[in-house]
């Protein structure tokens, strides 16, 4: 899963002997390129028609992007004659680099859906909808520089050996540590910030859900206070998940694909959808990318109803095409974001906002961690 340290420089290299590779000489250039006639459809490319191209490919790395390889990256590649190449994980400083000095060997990066709203324009090229067909996305989650790559959500679960009987209703409860006694996790990177602990908080202090933007940071850092006593901070999906399994906490805020994996290996929580916070991941093409044609391209197939539901069944993530119809069990089903009781109940989250006061909102976080 793809940790919550966006912001934080990653290393990866031992995967940069892949980047010599990309886009060698003697491959057709976009103008050279024939995608065919009619409107784009989404999982579909013409046969062949990316023969002698190279692309890179850039995600997180792990089960999350082995999915992404079987279920879109290989297809696509097989269909339309492309060499895809895999590198990771995403870095936004490597990226940068590439943009600043016109040496681009990344071609669609899979990155967080706040830093690719904030970089449209800057490290990331528009997208051309011509050649990407959006329209079985779900309304507001593409955007000019980026579409979604998977969905999932920050949710509140709780052991249900021990509030079974008297569930917490949402983030009110959470909060509330004389009716419900524990340790509690929520995320705690220094150096990051994202939704989830603010909105909590503000909504468990009185808040409105759609009321939460822009966010009264001190207000929710003095009710975060209250409790501090009671939490617990995770750095990373697993150490999340690991908190629920080893049974540290009693309730905790965590990605969702983290809960599902730890119900799934037996810890005893369940999820309570009230007032759940929707997360994507973004795919977009960065800025001076060699054949951004071809990378529209694999865009347009990665968004497919067959990719996503074979996605979301490798990965246990929510499709982003609203034909797709995994094939999942009970379980799997039940964490999924799309389903309509669940969609209904979630927080709206002010993308636009957090992607506009993302860097000022890490040093307050920084700030708060570290007092």
């Amino acid at each position: 899963m793809p940790t919550i340290s966006r912001f934080v420089v990653v290393s990866a290299a031992a995967a940069s002997l892949l980047l010599a590779a990309a886009c060698g000489g003697g491959a057709p250039t976009p103008a050279q390129i024939d995608l065919g006639s009619g409107p784009a459809a989404a999982g579909t490319v013409k046969k062949d028609a990316l023969k002698d191209v190279t692309l890179t490919f850039v995600s997180y790395g792990g089960v999350y992007q082995k999915g992404q390889q079987d279920a879109a990256a290989d297809p696509f590649a097989k269909e339309s004659g492309a060499r895809v190449l895999q590198d990771g994980p995403t870095d936004y400083a490597k990226l940068k680099a590439q943009v600043d000095s016109s040496n681009v060997t990344w071609d669609v990066v899979d990155s967080d859906a706040i830093w690719a709203q904030a970089q449209c324009g800057k490290l990331l090229q528009p997208l051309d909808y011509s050649i990407i067909d959006k329209s079985k996305v779900p309304a507001g989650l593409a955007t000019e520089c980026s579409v979604p790559a998977m969905q999932y959500g920050m949710v509140l679960v709780y052991n249900a050996k021990k509030f079974g009987a008297n569930p917490p209703q949402g983030w009110a409860d959470f909060f509330d540590t004389a009716k419900f006694p524990g340790k509690r996790a929520i995320p705690g990177v220094p150096g990051d910030a994202a939704p989830g602990p603010w909105e909590a908080a503000l909504i468990a202090d009185g808040v409105a859900p759609d009321k939460l933007f822009p966010l009264d940071v001190e207000r929710a850092n003095k009710k975060l206070t209250s409790v501090r006593s009671n939490l617990v901070f995770w750095k990373t999906g697993a150490e999340s998940q690991q908190l629920l399994e080893s049974g540290e906490v009693d309730m905790a805020m965590v990605w969702s694909g983290r809960a599902y994996a730890a119900v799934k290996n037996g810890a005893p929580f369940q999820v309570q959808w009230n007032q759940w916070m929707p997360i994507m991941d973004a795919i977009s093409v960065p800025k001076g990318a060699k054949n951004p044609k071809a990378a529209m391209a694999m865009i347009n197939y990665y968004l497919g109803a067959q990719q996503q539901a074979k996605l979301t069944e490798l990965t246990s993530y929510s499709p982003v095409n609203t034909d797709a119809k995994p094939a999942l069990d009970d379980l799997g089903t039940s964490f999924l974001t799309t389903r309509p009781e669940v969609a209904s109940k979630a927080t709206p989250i002010d993308s636009k906002w957090w992607a506009a006061n993302q860097e000022a909102m890490i040093e307050k976080w920084s700030a708060w961690l570290g007092a």
